[in-house]
């Protein structure tokens, strides 16, 4: 009975071993255990690294601007406003809320900012390649934060204490411009990094995942799903959609791609908290997401025991929340500009 056990052992040990080669031969990258590893990856995905490296001094500020209202028009919606911190990333709604109460006019769904670092292209339509780019469109959209650069730089500016933190990030001489602000949040965004259970796993940790989560991590790359979901991220990139048959959907919203009709894979990292899914979030529940994935892309029928066994795997990729602290932010002063809330 005991080498009847041991046997067992070392078959599941073997099974494990060759399921981490099969997704490592698929594509996929684990997030660095090391500190040292993963802030190299970083600065290969973040093309401002070299000229602007992460500092706990630009972290801190950047991460009060992310959460800082003033820098929208109204002076209510923020950076963490659509890209909740406490809701995986996101609002928790198929389409944003922006300014005056604007709907997204194409009814676009907000990406989770989690791990936003590692996608090679921004936006759902990749129109922007890093997230000091990213971030400075949504403060200028007027459907999202409505804000007109040189006002933002104001009152940035008007405030000592925020010019006084810019200082101490960046050098007594810095010059305080709309790109620095936007490169400070992007700064801060880098540090949003979940590190998961399936990361331990690819790491070398065989029992980091349960049997039916290396079930469904089999199932996931034997049915294809790693064509566009791939690389650290399992998504980021620019893929064709719809490529087998019409996404049921997409009457809802007006998106249609970049140019070539290409739209990002999103990431799937911490996917069990980012409902609704789909880019004009018209899909609440991982079940249908799933199946319609298989429909879509890959041409199949996925029935409810590989859809159960493939959820349970994707699970596997909620991570380790960074510990962010509400931040006090600092005072407004009488040269501050004034939140306009004219409709």
């Amino acid at each position: 009975m005991k080498k009847i056990m041991l046997s067992l052992s070392l078959l599941a040990s073997l099974n494990a071993s060759s399921l981490i080669e099969a997704a490592k031969d698929a594509g996929l990258v684990a997030i660095p255990s090391d500190k040292a590893k993963l802030e190299e990856l970083i600065k290969q995905n973040a093309p401002d690294y070299v000229e602007y490296p992460t500092t706990k001094e630009r972290v801190e500020l950047g991460k009060k601007l992310y959460f800082d209202p003033r820098i929208s028009k109204s002076g209510i919606i923020s950076c963490n406003t659509c890209h909740n911190l406490g809701l995986g990333g996101t609002d928790g709604i198929p389409a944003s809320t922006g300014h005056k109460w604007s709907p997204n006019p194409h009814h676009l769904n907000s990406p989770t900012v989690y791990n936003s670092v590692f996608n090679s292209s921004q936006f759902w339509d990749g129109r922007s390649g890093h997230l000091q780019d990213q971030a400075k469109g949504p403060i200028q959209s007027s459907v999202e934060m409505a804000a007109v650069p040189s006002e933002v730089v104001s009152k940035i500016t008007s405030i000592p204490e925020y010019v006084q933190e810019f200082k101490q990030a960046y050098g007594k001489d810095v010059k305080i411009d709309f790109d620095l602000i936007a490169t400070s949040i992007g700064i801060f965004e880098r540090t949003l990094i979940t590190p998961s259970r399936f990361d331990d796993f690819l790491n070398g940790n065989e029992k980091a995942l349960s049997d039916d989560e290396k079930k469904g991590l089999k199932l996931f790359i034997d049915k294809g799903c790693t064509a566009c979901h791939t690389g650290i991220n399992l998504g980021g990139t620019l893929q064709a959609f719809e490529v087998t048959n019409k996404y049921q959907y997409a009457n809802i919203g007006d998106f249609k791609g970049d140019s070539d009709g290409l739209i990002k894979a999103p990431t799937l990292r911490n996917i069990a908290l980012t409902a609704p899914y789909y880019h004009n979030g018209a899909i609440w529940e991982l079940e249908e997401a799933v199946k319609s994935m298989g429909k879509i892309q890959l041409g199949i029928d996925i029935n409810d025991s590989d859809t159960k066994l493939i959820i349970s795997f994707l699970k596997s990729l909620t991570g380790k929340m960074p510990e962010i602290s509400y931040p006090t932010l600092p005072a407004s002063t009488n040269k501050t500009i004034k939140p306009d809330l004219e409709y």
